[in-house]
Order: structure tokens, then C-alpha cells, then sequence
């Protein structure tokens, strides 16, 4: 059968464990049909790019799947008829990821930088940049213009 990694955004309004529900709906639907859900990953609350239905957040969920086209579409079907549901996306593949995905991987590594920020510490011991060279001392010995009196 074929592989697809499915991924479904739904309201923020709706509890984690409503979205846990819907989850439990979609896996009865593939497994009804002859398929079978091999992850699920929820991905938490996230910003979105831009406004969907007037949301600016949304609940995000992955599902790898190995069923046949028919439990994809009825699935899919499912999910416009929910009024929770804001988008789906569902992409056949070649083979499905084993472990967590670079999503879930992406949230370890920022918990990982810690107080260093988002693009790390980029200075040296001494505070210098080390990839810019160092500014030229001024001159002291430079003429300055001086306010002249008349």
C-alpha cells in the first residue's frame, strides 16, 4: 500500500484533548478501510503565517499512514466536513521517517541553545567578533578643527 504523511491544522479554540479526539477519529477512518497509521505526532500550539478562517494560531498534528487511496480520500473528506479543521495536507512518499520528525527535532535544538539566542553566541572570549578585523585606533596626532573667534 502506499505511504502519505498527513498532517491536519485545527482551531486553537479546541482543548489538546479534542484535538486528541478528532486524532482518534481520523485513525478509526484509515483503520476501517484497510489502513494503518504508523505515527502520530502533535506538534502543539503554533503561529500561523496568515490568517485562516479568522485564526491566527492553530493546533498542528502529523499522522504517517499506509492505507489504500480510498481510506486517504474518505479521510480527507471527514476532515473539510469538520467545522475544527482549519487545512490538510497530504503528501504521498517514498518511505516514512523513522523517529521524530524535524519539526519535533527543530523544538529540542531551541531547547538546547538556551541563553545563548536564537543564532548563538557569535563572540569571542573577549567580546570581538573574530570574523571582522579590528577598527584602526584614531589618530591623536591628527589635525581637529578648532572654532575660530573672530
Amino acid at each position: 500500500m502506499p505511504l502519505y504523511e498527513h498532517i491536519y491544522l485545527a482551531r486553537q479554540d479546541v482543548s489538546a484533548q479534542q484535538v486528541e479526539t478528532l486524532t482518534g477519529q481520523f485513525k478509526n477512518t484509515i483503520a476501517s478501510l484497510g489502513g494503518t497509521v504508523k505515527k502520530v505526532e502533535y506538534w502543539g500550539v503554533k503561529s500561523l503565517a496568515y490568517r485562516i478562517k479568522k485564526n491566527r494560531k492553530a493546533h498542528f498534528t502529523l499522522l504517517n499512514i499506509d492505507a489504500p487511496p480510498a481510506a486517504i480520500a474518505e479521510m480527507e473528506r471527514q476532515e473539510s466536513l469538520n467545522e475544527d479543521v482549519l487545512r490538510t495536507l497530504t503528501v504521498r512518499v517514498e518511505e516514512l521517517e523513522e523517529g521524530p520528525s524535524a519539526q519535533l527535532r527543530k523544538r529540542d535544538d531551541d531547547g538546547e541553545r538556551g541563553e545563548r539566542g536564537e543564532r548563538g553566541d557569535r563572540r569571542g572570549p573577549r567580546g570581538d567578533r573574530g570574523d571582522r578585523p579590528e577598527r584602526r585606533p584614531r589618530r591623536e596626532d591628527a589635525p581637529r578643527k578648532e572654532e575660530e573667534t573672530i
